[in-house]
């Protein structure tokens, strides 16, 4: 851990260099160069903009950030690794100062770069409720990362989900905050805890765009803001002490966020104290004045972006370089804001063990991005993640010995990933190339998994057109089998390649293209069918959860996803998955929401139901478990609440309960939700056992934003439960909180402690 005698000297070393600088060789730290070569884009209107310059040309007064060396293209890591460890003895060697060049790259579900393992997206991260395996995850990725010379990692996502309509759903937790914050927050500590920074994104709001649309405006209020989109970063900057935080594309009230400096400076730095880097999102800078038009110019945008407090431009310079020196030297610009800058990015390096190196040392000669580890945890997490969604008893299935696999995602290796993986984010646009690690397709993880049985395949349509063509061969395929595994869903891609992903929103949550009515056709043989979802995002699906034996749902479950689904089927595996995400009656219902207040959810005064086909936090067993009824201690608004369950696998197979604990208050000064998740824990119990559970709640679980915009604790009555979604299941218990209205401030507690005992 970093304490203050060494961001001390990491202060010293960067005045020091800022000293000898000229302004070409400032403005060279505060951007990044990108050698993005042919193809199609990887990055929001990349075609806009071009390098003005070679690599050399670009170094020649040093460089801030060379970005994506490994993930713009399949290229062997080894490789590169010698090419850059050269590149940086280069710049070491040639430019005037001598400064390194910092290596970021993509890792959002592993490190994006050709051979490297492939883990859940981050709904699968959500669906496990496990932040400790989260944790655990990125630990592998950070160290990959760094033995491949990279410093910088452009994760995780901490938008929380409020419409699932937009595209980038997939990348995100959850539709509940603390979830989404004590996930993310664990995914920060893992990858800083191998030496890489992590970037949290996207600094705020992104999510919560206009009709779920890539880049909408934000119209969210101060207190949604506040109390729903905020506090995952605030708990991955005060608890997690990231490194990096990376502005969002949107704007909230007509100001975008990188021009903001109340969210870039005022809040984030002077309120949680934050001292690290702000990067912008890529060509963000740029989008001021070619897309939110509040720049006349790449002079004034430059000038608007430094004055909110974006540090570095990314992924090229191309408005902290020739535009913002014209800036200055015209006197525009104070150099002032540029030297801030300058500062931050050198302390960074300095931090990273960047300041003085020379890369005396060698490029690793060999390296396994994919070991038996990364797959353990591959595994682990996919099995944690599966959603049993309904199952009429035909799951586990009976040794059947003639399945058929049908359907457009049975047999397609990229619908296990999400867009951000490299399968589907690069290797996609290059012919020729493997995927450089074992991922086996459902079919072929079925094939695995029932050794006897039979197999037949079809693959019915396609992902997204209206071609029916397939469907007399599924039908005949399903009507010759004992069972039926039908494989539905996405395929992530970006910018309208694919039905999932960034730039891939969709107005309508039916199933895409034709896939609903090849599901029904099958489903008419009358021969049992089990629909496996493969998805970026939730869908509706209530008509199959109605006529399916059992619905499976599991988010891009990765590399060893098709075992973890299949397992699932067998048996081997019990499912413990749980929805991050509220399963949707309708798409008109959309957007919608657990977290919403009485009037946001059904009643007397609509003639339309909002009520989710399943609950967040849903999820079946082959087991069955029974909370007693929850014991509460509670004092006043100030002090932590003690609340305790006991929780018994009552079923005949050992398995795993996500117990989760919600609160509701009852009477507030505002409209306060209707159910709040406020603690969890994930617990392995065997047949028959028990644990008792204790949750140490802090008051700021309790709290939210009042009039004043102070975030407070009200007394009064409040009603808590566990369970295995947001509706109660049995009656809560009701407390009273007497005392004071309770201030929270920033270094309160805000995780809710679990401790477990026989």
């Amino acid at each position: 851990m970093t304490d203050q005698t060494d961001r001390s000297a990491f202060a010293a070393q960067a005045q020091a260099l800022l000293k000898q600088m000229t302004l070409e060789e400032k403005l060279a730290q505060i951007v990044g160069f990108w050698d993005k070569g042919d193809g199609e884009a990887v990055a929001p209107l990349q075609g806009e903009f071009a390098e003005a310059n070679t690599f050399a040309g670009a170094t020649k007064n040093g460089l801030g950030h060379v970005t994506r060396v490994y993930g713009t293209r399949p290229i062997d890591p080894v490789e590169r690794a010698a090419w850059l460890w050269n590149e940086q003895r280069r710049v070491v060697r040639e430019t005037r100062l001598g400064i390194p060049m910092l290596v970021h790259e993509e890792c959002l579900t592993g490190l994006s770069a050709w051979k490297a393992a492939t883990f859940p997206t981050p709904l699968s991260w959500g669906a496990s409720f496990d932040p400790d395996l989260v944790e655990e995850m990125a630990g592998l990725i950070g160290k990959s990362m760094r033995q491949l010379g990279i410093h910088q990692g452009l994760s995780p996502v901490l938008d929380v989900v409020r419409d699932p309509r937009w595209g980038r759903t997939e990348e995100c937790i959850s539709e509940d905050p603390y979830q989404v914050a004590t996930t993310a927050t664990a995914y920060v500590k893992g990858l800083q805890a191998e030496g890489v920074h992590a970037t949290l994104k996207h600094f705020v709001g992104y999510s919560a765009s206009q009709s779920g649309r890539n880049f909408g405006p934000v119209h969210a209020g101060p207190r949604e803001i506040a109390d729903v989109l905020l506090p995952p970063f605030e708990m991955a900057v005060i608890e997690g002490g990231v490194r990096s935080v990376m502005h969002a594309y949107t704007e909230i009230d007509g100001v975008p966020v990188a021009a903001n400096p109340e969210y870039l400076t005022d809040l984030l730095r002077e309120q949680w104290g934050f001292d690290g880097t702000v990067v912008a999102d890529y060509f963000g800078v740029a989008f001021l004045e070619k897309l939110h038009n509040i720049a006349a110019d790449l002079t004034e945008a430059a000038k608007l972006a430094l004055e909110a407090g974006l540090d570095i431009e990314l992924p090229t310079g191309d408005a902290y370089l020739a535009p913002l020196a014209k800036g200055v030297r015209e006197g525009v610009i104070d150099e002032a804001l540029v030297d801030r800058a300058v500062l931050r990015a050198l302390e960074q390096k300095a931090e990273l063990g960047l300041l003085g190196n020379t890369f005396e040392d060698e490029p690793p000669a060999e390296i396994d991005l994919d070991s038996p580890a990364h797959r353990d945890v591959a595994r682990r997490l996919a099995e944690e993640s599966v959603v049993l969604l309904s199952n009429d008893g035909v799951l586990p299935l009976r040794n059947p010995a003639k399945i058929s696999v049908i359907g457009p995602n049975a047999d397609r290796l990229s619908a296990m990933f999400g867009c951000y993986s490299f399968v589907n984010h690069v290797l996609s646009l290059h012919d020729g190339y493997d995927t450089g690690i074992d991922v086996p397709t459902m079919r072929e993880g079925l094939v695995r998994e029932f050794e006897n049985a039979e197999f037949a395949t079809a693959r019915g349509c396609n992902i997204d057109d209206q071609d029916r063509s397939g469907f007399d061969e599924a039908v005949a395929t399903a009507a010759g089998s004992d069972v039926t595994v039908l494989v539905l869903g996405d395929q992530a891609g970006l910018f309208g390649r694919g039905t999932v992903g960034e730039g891939c929103d969709r107005d309508s949550l039916e199933l895409p293209g034709v896939q609903r009515e090849l599901a029904e056709a099958v489903l008419a043989t009358g021969k049992p069918v089990v629909i496996v979802l493969l998805t970026g995002r939730p869908y509706v699906v209530g008509w199959a959860l109605e006529r399916a034996a059992a619905v499976v749902q599991s988010f891009f479950p990765g590399e060893e996803g098709a075992s973890a689904v299949a397992g699932v089927l067998s048996g081997r595996v019990n499912p413990s998955g749980r929805l991050p995400v509220s399963l949707p009656r309708s798409t008109g219902a959309q957007p919608y929401t657990y977290l919403h207040p009485s009037l946001g959810g059904d009643n007397s005064v609509t003639n339309l139901s909002s009520k989710p086909d399943r609950e967040f936090g849903f999820g079946l067993s082959y087991t069955t478990f029974e909370h007693s009824t929850l014991s509460v201690h509670a004092e006043d608004t100030s002090s932590p609440l003690v609340l305790t369950v006991r929780v018994t696998n009552t079923g005949e197979r050992d398995g795993d309960e996500v117990v989760q604990l919600y609160a509701r208050d009852l009477v507030g000064s505002l409209t306060r939700p209707v159910a709040q998740l406020i603690g969890y824990a994930r617990v392995s119990l065997a047949a028959g056992a028990s644990t008792e559970l204790t949750f140490t709640v802090p008051p700021s679980r309790l709290s939210f934003t009042n009039r004043a915009m102070n975030r407070v604790v009200e007394p009064g009555d409040f009603e808590f439960w566990t369970g295995t979604c947001a509706v109660p299941a049995q009656e809560p218990a009701k407390v009273n909180l007497s005392g004071d209205v309770h201030k929270v401030e920033l270094h309160d507690p805000r995780i809710t402690e679990v401790s477990a005992t026989a």
